[in-house]
């Protein structure tokens, strides 16, 4: 039994991830908590978290846990919360950049940061030995809403961290209908930058439907046609910023992590000069970093192993091409409008566009290509053909190219990442390395 991948247990609301499946994991994650214990609870805007808010709360509190309600928020602004609350522990209800019809249930620690696997993975046996234990009638967990006063503490931080250091510049906002639309407005807006709101209702059927962080094409075309600064756009949780220049080219995690780690460095605050990234940012980002006397440490992916190696070596500043940014010294987890709000502050602060600040990240021709496979079906290390011709393409693109093969943590997918300065060269290599998986893929199923 595997729940947990690399951002919580996931899948399709009511068909995958049930209302009783939710009640479990409650029950099995209250066991970890001392009796009297409290947790927040918070979701997106999907139509199906209201259900796993009930499922949730129900489960707790038949486990002697207090549940603290807050409803719609950023997964970090409920990190931000569990601590400022005095909460044992949080819980997020969101499927992040996943479709409408997904859910997910992630697990914080007092923190803010997610269970550790073992953790989560004692969750599993108990839920699957259904060894969940029973506690006296009379120690019912309560109940406590705060959908209406939590908010206003994370506002208040992060207009704390950067007052009088954001510029006035007229900023397009695709808030993707998700949890964004209950902050980043409203947070821009006090601090005068002028905001130009996309896709801002708090629309659940609608969360990431070619919107948001993972689909900001609208937005690129708006921040042209209106001549706007930049753009900025979140995913479903808003713990993932992408942003647009005024050119409207898009300007992924790794051009983020650039500006904000060589922002850090020029004022003596980058720790050791070294930041996290994973094994799925660019090349063109390592190299642009080296030029700056500043070493990249890759992790798998995950936010989790970023922040975990940020723990272990005392680094300030990691994050994920995908936009998923961790400044520690203000956040324990990614937030999409922190990064959003410390971009904007190196801009003031140098002077500079957007395009200027990432001009020195020569992006190097990746190509990520996603194969739909039963979770149980393959194992793709034990293909020869496939394996054999993985290790010919790292030979033929040495040193200014790579082959990264991995399975999805949130959807049955296994993705093959080419990396490489010509682009028709990794092109090739990615239609045979596809053909050759797929071709395993009918032979496995007949």
């Amino acid at each position: 039994m595997s729940l947990f991948g690399t951002d919580g247990a996931r899948g399709i609301a009511n068909t995958e991830l049930t209302v009783d499946l939710a009640v479990n994991i409650a029950r099995a994650a209250a066991e970890s908590l001392p009796l009297g214990s409290s947790v927040l609870i918070g979701r997106d805007t999907r139509i199906s978290g209201p259900m796993f808010e009930a499922a949730l709360t129900a489960g707790f509190s038949s486990m002697g846990i207090d549940v603290l309600t807050v409803g719609m928020l950023p997964t970090p602004a409920l990190a931000y919360l569990i601590g400022k609350m005095g909460a044992q522990a949080g819980v997020m209800i969101s499927a992040s950049h996943n479709p409408p019809q997904y859910n997910g249930i992630k697990l914080l620690d007092h923190q803010g940061r997610k269970w550790p696997m073992e953790q989560e993975i004692a969750v599993e046996q108990r839920i699957a030995s259904k060894q969940i234990s029973e506690v006296p009638e009379n120690r019912i967990g309560r109940v406590f809403h705060y959908e209406t006063t939590a908010l206003a503490h994370y506002h208040r931080y992060l207009e704390s961290l950067f007052a009088g250091l954001v510029p006035e510049l007229h900023v397009g906002l695709d808030l993707g209908h998700g949890a964004a639309s209950a902050t980043a407005e409203t947070v821009l807006r006090n601090l005068g930058v002028h905001v130009h709101p996309l896709f801002s209702e708090p629309e659940g059927s609608l969360i990431n439907v070619h919107c948001g962080a993972t689909e900001p094409c609208v937005l690129q075309k708006q921040v042209l046609l209106n001549h706007w600064d930049l753009g900025l756009a979140f995913d479903g949780d808003a713990d993932r910023l992408i942003a647009v220049d005024h050119t409207g080219r898009l300007v992924d995690g790794d051009e983020i992590l650039y500006v904000l780690a060589t922002g850090l460095k020029q004022q003596d605050l980058l720790a050791d000069d070294k930041v996290v990234a994973t094994v799925m940012s660019n090349i063109g980002l390592e190299r642009a970093l080296e030029k700056e006397g500043i070493q990249l440490k890759r992790t798998p992916v995950g936010d989790r192993w970023v922040a975990q190696l940020m723990r272990e070596e005392n680094i300030v500043l990691g994050g994920e091409q995908s936009g998923h940014v961790i400044l520690s010294q203000y956040a324990s987890t990614g937030d999409g409008l922190l990064t959003a709000l410390a971009l904007l502050a190196e801009m003031r602060r140098q002077q500079r566009s957007l395009a200027e600040l990432v001009s020195p990240v020569e992006r190097y021709p990746q190509i990520l290509r996603n194969i739909k496979v039963e979770r149980t079906l393959i194992d793709w290390e034990k293909i020869p053909e496939f394996v054999g011709l993985v290790k010919e393409a790292e030979r033929s693109l040495g040193r200014d190219g790579r082959v990264f093969i991995r399975p999805s943590g949130t959807e049955p997918l296994l993705r093959i990442m080419i990396e490489g300065r010509n682009l028709s060269e990794i092109e090739q290599w990615a239609d045979r390395l596809e053909s050759v998986l797929q071709n395993a893929l009918e032979s496995a199923k007949a």
